[in-house]
């Protein structure tokens, strides 16, 4: 069985933890793991599993390799979207990409909590043993509660443990979600798959054969650069968007549900990560360096600064180092219309943390004004950041800490803690830690232009020419 981890959504509800260049299931929300590293963990001890292939967002293929190496996973292929095009074409890759037809995916959202890891792994070999028969599994949850926020599956006639698909249907109101759970008949949709590649294929060959043949032929022109999977930007514009539920599980007769009682939650809101998130006596979930008095049922993050609330009750407070976000539980799924303003604003916070990662490393943006900024910049030791020049600005450079080699026009620079050096505006530089630690440097940029497309790469070990 491969894991295919579908990692493409932008987590807007989760703002402003989560953005679009650094979303939700590449943070630790839970516990110290990231989500997409949570969603890997939990598969181990599966017997017959085989290296995931990883389906995610262009923009975030160095955040996607760096949390597998750092959990010791090492994928058999990490697919590039150049842009979203939903889950049925993310799977169709996938199941493109594998070496036999005959192999089973299991499918997973990269950003889903599961409390019960034992009750998981039952179901998914479970659900291994039905796609060997020919049959395309969902698993669907048992509800807790008459749940607006997810779709849902009715259960048709039994097969042994598990249950035919009879309908699946959309989010529905308060009324509805009441009869469904009273019925017994339904499951939450969690977006959770397992079929072979050869049986997907065939069902969406059959239901949307344009997808199938503009993912072909995306998958035929990519580029293969080390575990990336790059493809073609122009031939996947051109396939549909579409989910696998509206693609290919409404209108297969192959559709069975394995139902799954594991702790399950999609965390698509502060509220739901609220509900899995330890508290304290008082129901606060409390993160970082926060003072509640006389509060209680909240959730309170403080990422920067100290985070107090008096007299409180069923609040959301995230405090980051560039926004802060307040809201009543009960309207937490309206942050994405807060998002949605700020984009047309055109406003950065949507996108861009002021702390942002780069394969290098990462940089901090402390402070900005009328024709300079100032960075706190990290570099891994043994990276290098591209050979570049810039139009508009100069940069001045100070060692805070390890190690530093500047290649600076034709002469090359070793700088050690409180060393620091000059690069003239148009002259072609390049930063590296040749140590062993962490290279520090405090970097003040001036000029008439300071946004980050003012780069002309010349060179770059990681293919951002």
């Amino acid at each position: 069985m491969i894991p295919v981890i579908l990692s493409g959504g932008s987590g807007t509800r989760l703002w402003p933890l989560s953005r679009s260049q650094h979303p939700k299931q590449f943070l630790p929300l839970v516990t110290d793991n990231t989500m997409i590293q949570e969603t890997l963990l939990r598969l181990h001890g599966i017997e017959g599993l085989q290296p995931p292939i990883a389906v995610c967002n262009e923009d975030h293929r160095f955040m996607m390799a760096e949390q597998l190496w750092e959990i010791g996973v090492k994928p058999s292929s990490i697919i590039l979207e150049p842009m979203g095009k939903n889950t049925a074409p993310a799977v169709a890759l996938a199941a493109l990409s594998v070496p036999s037809l005959d192999d089973v995916l299991l499918i997973l959202p990269a950003d889903h909590v599961i409390e019960n890891v034992a009750a998981f792994q039952t179901a998914a070999l479970a659900a291994r043993a039905l796609a060997r028969q020919g049959y395309l599994v969902t698993f669907g949850i048992a509800p807790s509660g008459p749940e607006t926020g997810y779709g849902y599956i009715k259960r048709g006639a039994s097969l042994g443990d598990a249950f035919h698909a009879d309908a699946f249907v959309e989010k529905p109101d308060l009324a509805t979600a009441d009869q469904y759970l009273a019925s017994g008949d339904y499951y939450w949709n969690s977006g959770m798959f397992a079929f072979t590649a050869g049986n997907f294929l065939a069902e969406l060959e059959k239901f949307n054969p344009a997808m199938l043949v503009a993912c072909r032929e995306a998958l035929a022109t990519a580029n293969i650069d080390l575990d990336f999977t790059r493809l073609d930007k122009n031939r996947f514009a051109a396939c549909p968007a579409d989910s696998i539920d509206y693609a290919v599980m409404e209108k297969t007769d192959k559709a069975v549900i394995i139902p799954l009682d594991a702790g399950w939650s999609d965390v698509g809101s502060w509220s739901a990560l609220w509900d899995v998130t330890e508290k304290d006596a008082a129901g606060n979930a409390v993160h970082g360096d926060v003072l509640a008095l006389d509060s209680r049922n909240s959730f309170i993050h403080a990422e920067y600064r100290l985070v107090t609330v008096v007299g409180v009750d069923g609040l959301v407070v995230v405090e980051t180092s560039d926004a802060v976000m307040i809201a009543t539980k009960d309207r937490v799924q309206e942050v994405k219309n807060i998002v949605n303003q700020l984009k047309q604003k055109q406003r950065g916070e949507p996108d861009v943390h002021r702390k942002t990662y780069r394969p290098w490393g990462h940089y901090d943006l402390v402070d900005s004004g009328h024709r300079y900024q100032t960075k706190r910049i990290v570099v891994k030791p043994g990276a290098k950041l591209s050979l570049q020049k810039h139009h508009h600005r100069a940069e001045h450079w100070v060692v805070v800490k390890g190690t530093a080699l500047v290649h600076k026009g034709d002469e090359q620079v070793l700088l050690t803690e409180n060393q620091s050096t000059f690069i003239p505006l148009g002259v072609v530089h390049c930063l590296e830690n040749p140590g062993v630690i962490p290279l520090e440097i405090v970097e003040v940029q001036s000029g008439s232009y300071l946004g980050e497309d003012d780069i002309v790469r010349f060179d770059d070990q990681y293919g951002r020419i």
